[in-house]
């Protein structure tokens, strides 16, 4: 792995300018005494010249060229999902550390081959799951990894947007398989990866999945689940919900405590009941917040994880095999409706 950066600033590139990379731009400002951004890049010339004269750097429409003539420490890819591998390949045989918005591969095979990449060149490769930081889920973590629900028998978890088909009409590459993904990869992605970080290793999922929209992909679908510490659950997802974005929650029945963090974007607790008190339970009321965007505010927190991880003193708190444990998830989901199957895990042995 590359020596830490614990001298100077670190030094980061953008790439893609679209509507993730504001909360990028937003997150790095938080921390200039650490960061510096040097370049960004996007194919689009008024996205394009829209960042280099908010943000103040210089412009690239092209990633090899960015690479090529700035000093960069880190690319971060807030690019369309089906780029990322090739991007991040790019980066990393140019000896840069890598953070890539979710999801990081819309191929299971590309996924893998990211992190082979980045494990060759000796860099480090960050899957943004800004979520996880959300007051709120870390709450809801926390309940879990103390037991306090003893066996869990039954997990929900639903996310009831909207995504009109002016949404889609705005590029060419959204509701593509190719680029995008569905509602499950793209809008829920994050939602996808609770099953894993929050409950455990997955055995087995079942999925059926419809398109309403004028799309190549699902803007709608149902996903069972079997966990193997035998605990069942299901993921219900949706961007047809009329007039607006109704619920993103998660759902944890237990034999000793039931808890449901719900509102538009798990920003709201709304059952928190446990057999015994902890000592962080008065935390449940401060940890709900009021949220206009359904990205919530961890990049900013998981930009400081990023941060120490290149400075040498802190450890990924999602690097690319976290990131293959959602993506394994999604594929397995996507054979599933395709197949009309059950669909064990792991994919490949």
């Amino acid at each position: 792995m590359k020596t830490p950066i614990d001298v100077r600033k670190i030094r980061f590139g953008v790439v893609g300018c679209g509507r993730i990379s504001a909360n990028h731009f937003s997150a790095l400002k938080q921390y200039q005494s650490d960061v510096e951004l040097i370049a960004v890049c996007d194919t689009d010339p008024q996205a394009l010249a829209k960042s280099v004269t908010d943000e103040g750097v210089s412009g690239y429409s092209s990633l090899d060229d960015m690479l090529r003539t700035e000093n960069l420490d880190v690319v971060v890819l807030c690019t369309p999902s089906g780029l990322h591998a090739k991007q991040a390949i790019a980066a990393a045989r140019a000896g840069v550390h890598v953070v890539t918005e979710k999801p990081m591969a819309t191929r299971w095979r590309d996924g893998i081959a990211m992190v082979q990449a980045c494990d060759d060149s000796g860099v480090r490769l960050f899957v943004v799951k800004q979520n996880r930081l959300n007051s709120t889920l870390q709450l809801l973590k926390r309940a879990v990894s103390d037991k306090r629900f003893g066996r869990i028998h039954l997990v929900s978890v639903n996310v009831f947007w909207t995504r009109p088909q002016s949404y889609y009409d705005q590029a060419r590459w959204r509701g593509t398989w190719e680029f995008d993904g569905g509602a499950f990869m793209n809008q829920a992605s994050h939602y996808v990866d609770l099953l894993d970080w929050l409950i455990g290793p997955v055995e087995q999922v079942q999925a059926m999945m419809s398109t309403h929209r004028d799309i190549e992909v699902e803007d709608t679908g149902v996903l069972n689940v079997k966990w193997r510490n035998g605990a069942l659950g299901s993921v219900c997802v949706t961007m047809l919900t009329y007039p607006n974005n109704l619920e993103g929650s998660v759902t944890i029945l237990g034999e000793r405590g039931t808890a449901r963090i719900g509102g538009v974007a798990v920003n709201k607790i709304e059952q928190w009941q446990f057999d015994r008190p902890a000592s962080y339970d008065h935390e449940v009321e401060s940890s709900s917040y009021a949220t206009s965007s359904v990205y919530g505010f961890g990049h900013t927190r998981y930009y400081k994880n990023v941060i120490d991880v290149l400075r040498g003193v802190d450890t990924p708190a999602t690097d690319g095999r976290e990131g293959l444990k959602s993506l394994e998830l999604l594929i397995a989901a996507y054979l599933s409706a395709r197949d009309g199957r059950s669909v064990s895990l792991p994919l490949e042995y």
